[in-house]
């Protein structure tokens, strides 16, 4: 049986609950099991958690490279084993009194591309396991150092042994690793205490629905305003709209040609509260969304020589 919905919810995810228990809410509040996510927060993170319905959970593969923008607080003065609150103490809190020009030197040294080494409770694999399982079993973590890229990492207030920071950066990247890592450059150790997780890409908190608004809206059969349907996804690819003809090779996942005055161009500029660019920097091949007449999102396809395309995702196959 087809999901009822298909499309994206942003999710205003809160704290205490994993992306898991978000994923399980939502399946027993819209009454179906086709539901994945766009990226894992951890249970301390609150924020834009997206989540994938129906058809939609098959573009995910092209979300990966998305840009995610973060309100944090570090609190320096002592580390902690997770690098977050939830973690317990290295050491005694020596508080410092932080120097607001010195917090901004050490953010500033940190935007660019730089290896980090992720946290060792954290979701990243080591022989197969999570890194949390060996670290909560007291297991040796040896985690390789990853290469990631910070694009903006803006201080926004500094008050006592707290600074509070807006981060841009590459899917990928541990907000916790870079608090721990300031607060090891400055001595004191720090961890990381407060995050809210502002955008993923295009989706932003402004969209976010917070669980019981959902449970609200489902009991009063109003949860389709709340979802991004499909046609309004990955809206930075350009477009096509095909007639009968194509569109029945599109759905048989056949090869198409179209002239090139037919595509219009994807959206460039990103909502109020967007990351400044959609995606990390890596390269991605040249892709279009392929429409019916009816103005629905029937294919992803990929070009495999000028003007030639060739289907990756057929959302509707031929019946």
């Amino acid at each position: 049986m087809p999901a009822p919905f298909d499309g994206a919810l942003v999710i205003d995810k809160p704290q205490g609950m994993t992306s898991h228990d978000v994923v399980n809410a939502a399946r027993r509040i819209l009454g179906f099991r086709q539901i994945g996510h766009l990226g894992t927060l951890d249970p301390l993170a609150t924020g834009v958690l997206v989540l994938l319905l129906g058809r939609a959970t098959r573009l995910a593969q092209f979300y990966a490279g998305r840009r995610k923008r973060y309100t944090s607080t570090f609190r320096f003065g002592f580390a902690t084993d997770t690098y977050d609150a939830d973690g317990a103490p290295l050491g005694p809190d020596t508080a410092p009194a932080l120097d607001r020009a010195e917090i901004e030197r050490l953010a500033a040294a940190r935007v660019g591309r730089f290896p980090q080494t992720p946290p060792p409770y954290s979701a990243k694999k080591i022989h197969g396991r999570p890194a949390h399982e060996l670290a909560r079993k007291k297991k040796p973590v040896e985690l390789k150092a990853v290469e990631i890229e910070v694009y903006e990492f803006r201080v926004n207030e500094v008050a006592g042994s707290l600074a509070t920071f807006s981060i841009e950066c590459a899917a990928g990247t541990y907000i916790r690793s870079l608090a721990h890592d300031m607060g090891a450059a400055l001595g004191c150790g720090a961890h990381l205490a407060e995050i809210v997780r502002t955008a993923v890409g295009e989706f932003t908190l402004d969209q976010g629905v917070k669980l019981e608004e959902l449970e609200r809206a489902a009991g009063a059969g109003d949860l389709a305003r709340y979802v991004i349907p499909l046609e309004r996804l990955l809206p930075e690819l350009p477009s096509v709209t095909v007639p009968p003809l194509l569109e029945r090779r599109v759905r048989h996942g056949s090869k198409f040609n179209v002239q090139i005055a037919q595509i219009q161009p994807g959206r460039v500029n990103a909502a109020q509260g967007a990351t400044a660019e959609l995606n990390s920097g890596e390269w991605k091949p040249a892709r279009l969304r392929v429409f019916s007449q009816q103005e629905r999102l029937i294919a992803i396809a990929e070009a495999v020589v000028p003007r030639t395309y060739q289907p990756v995702v057929v959302l509707e196959a031929e019946a």
